[in-house]
């Protein structure tokens, strides 16, 4: 999901959306302003930044940092910094949501006397080298700006490339219990503007590294399997496959096998050959909500910040919780 390498192949993706993937859709009526408060753990009072305690992967040590400083090293990291300002600026908006959510809902990191990690399986990508002006000023345009919904905060999720349309977090994250109204699938301008060495990917596996995710996911062995199917779709995206007769979610077999190797789960049934398993896909990352390519065409068409992060999530206001 992070990063923007890829190998360009040419293919026909079967998939029904793909005449209608790249019309934009008119902003969804957002729901009525609920407040929402600043989680107790780093609260400093009212209109006040917050501060944080994050975890340095890289020095294992937990340093106390100002929210808008973490947030402009975690935009740095996340989207390149010379794409749309508009773009960077909703990204921002996302990661500052997503952090103040997260903390909302567990406090501190599990094992960590942290609010937030660098570690990207952790939490967040943090990158402070890569900052520059463009991010400075995304970060200060959108100082204190958090998505909201019926008075609490967003799940804000986020994600390289959709391939045209994100997924629902059952698809693209194999998420329990009923997912938030406001996340659902959003078409997007995304495929006019990813780089072409992006938007394809394929991945060759050997049996035995998708027999050993397949176990450790199913705890059930399937054998030397003679087939993988995909057992359930949406939109393109494989749900569930079916190795040999273990059937298990897809967005947990992309996590076993690596998600820089199995760039996402909206791809072609797969095919064996003798020892080999061989994936073809579309996509970068999970695919629920915010799609980076997404906004960064959006902000290359006029759409603000604000209107990019509503668009992707339908139904949710903005809201300031400090100066």
């Amino acid at each position: 999901m992070r990063r923007w390498l890829g190998i360009m192949l040419v293919f026909s993706l079967v998939a029904g959306v793909a005449s209608g993937c790249r019309q934009s859709k008119p902003l969804e009526k957002e729901t009525p302003a609920k407040e929402v408060e600043i989680p107790e753990e780093i609260f400093q009072g009212k209109n006040m930044e917050p501060q944080l305690r994050v975890y340095l992967a890289t020095e294992d040590s937990v340093v106390t940092m100002a929210m808008e400083d973490y947030i402009m090293g975690v935009v740095a990291a996340e989207m390149d910094p010379n794409w749309p300002l508009a773009a960077l600026a909703a990204q921002a908006i996302e990661a500052r949501t997503f952090t103040l959510q997260k903390i909302a809902e567990q406090g501190t990191l599990p094992g960590r006397d942290a609010h937030a990690s660098t570690n990207i399986e952790e939490f967040q990508a943090y990158d402070p080298s890569r900052i520059n002006d463009n991010v400075r000023e995304a970060i200060n345009n959108t100082r204190g700006l958090a998505a909201v919904y019926q008075g609490e905060f967003v799940r804000g999720w986020f994600h390289a490339y959709c391939g045209g349309i994100t997924a629902t977090p059952t698809a693209g994250l194999n998420f329990q219990g009923e997912a938030p109204p406001y996340c659902r699938p959003v078409e997007n301008p995304c495929r006019d503007y990813v780089d072409d060495e992006i938007e394809f990917w394929s991945k060759t596996f050997s049996k035995s590294q998708i027999r050993s995710a397949v176990t450790t996911i199913a705890k059930e062995d399937p054998g030397d399997f003679p087939s993988i199917e995909i057992a359930e779709a949406e939109n393109g995206r494989a749900v569930s496959f079916k190795v040999g007769q273990v059937q298990v979610p897809a967005a947990e077999l992309r996590l076993a096998l690596g998600s820089t190797e199995m760039r996402s789960t909206w791809v072609e049934p797969p095919s064996i050959s003798g020892d080999e398993v061989k994936f073809i896909g579309r996509g970068y990352g999970h695919g629920v909500g915010l799609c980076q390519w997404g906004a960064k065409g959006w902000g290359e068409e006029g759409r603000s910040a604000e209107e990019i992060v509503k668009a992707f999530f339908p139904g949710v206001s903005i809201q300031k919780l400090w100066d």
